[in-house]
């Protein structure tokens, strides 16, 4: 079992995408929750973020049960991003991998860029230092030009889901036997993650966050299982173009491939130990 949780609001309605799949705990917090329940827990809004800082909730009772596995969702620029740090250090004997959703910052002012700033340049740093096993870093401008063009009243329902399904199929993924290939595990220093949409095709990524220096590539292929049983070459083939990859000492690629019942399609997970940079300009925290 994993245990899903959303910090916030936003982070709330991905992580309520994944409640009808049987593998997962669902918790979520924010300050919407009219109740408080075993998976729901209420947080207190603020008008700035000092006051997040020294009002950090104790979340030992209502974490009690939470699985030894958890993927912890953060949406950047949120208030309730503030609460993340405190709350983390309360799950840091779990294994705990933060997902972080990286707002356009290009019309962030204000407190929001602020907290941007703050929280998406620590908490890399707290996956560096051990605190957390992995952080993923999704960026939203990059969800939604992959998803293409959205209308207005659907948008954050499609968003949701894009995440949800990416990573729940790399869990799957991670968790299932492949027919060929082996994932390689990464290194224990690469801990900033991003993912990549596969065109089956050609293998080319279409990232969901741009990660400056990826050392380490990992490629997983769902292939539909007539064409694993029947198409002659096939393997030969994803492999040259595997090849065809920039890759060197400090640019490994390992992949696997798995058998779906579906239309081929794939990802492929970058993993790196460089600290990705935050594009605001100072102009922008005033």
């Amino acid at each position: 079992m994993i245990s899903v949780v959303g910090l916030g609001n936003a982070a709330s309605a991905i992580a309520e995408c994944f409640k009808d799949i049987t593998q997962y705990n669902v918790y979520n917090l924010n300050s919407s929750v009219k109740r408080n329940s075993k998976y729901k827990l209420k947080l207190k809004a603020f008008s700035s973020p000092e006051e997040y800082e020294v009002n950090i909730p104790d979340v030992s009772k209502f974490f009690s049960d939470v699985d030894d596995h958890i993927q912890f969702i953060i949406v950047g620029g949120s208030f309730s991003s503030n609460y993340s740090l405190g709350i983390l250090e309360q799950l840091r004997h779990k294994k705990v991998d933060v997902i972080y959703i990286k707002p356009d910052t290009e019309l962030l002012t204000g407190y929001p860029v602020l907290i941007e700033n703050t929280v998406f340049g620590v908490l890399q740093e707290y996956a560096r230092s051990g605190l957390f096993n992995s952080i993923t870093l999704i960026s939203n401008l990059n969800l939604e030009n992959s998803i293409g063009d959205l209308p207005i009243k659907t948008y954050y329902d499609t968003i949701n889901k894009f995440v949800f399904s990416t990573v729940h199929h790399l869990n799957y993924f991670v968790h299932s036997e492949p027919e060929i290939g082996q994932v390689s595990k990464p290194s224990e220093i690469n801990k900033i993650r991003s993912v990549a949409g596969l065109n089956i095709k050609n293998l080319e990524e279409m990232w969901l966050f741009e990660l400056d220096n990826p050392r380490e590539l990992c490629y997983y292929l769902a292939i539909n299982n007539e064409r694993l049983e029947n198409e002659g070459g096939l393997h030969k083939q994803i492999v040259g173009l595997l090849k065809g990859k920039p890759r060197n000492a400090y640019r490994k690629i390992s992949y696997a491939i798995y058998e779906t019942p579906y239309h081929d399609f794939g990802f492929c997970v970058a993993h790196t130990n460089v600290i990705q940079k935050n594009q605001i300009t100072l102009d922008k925290l005033v």
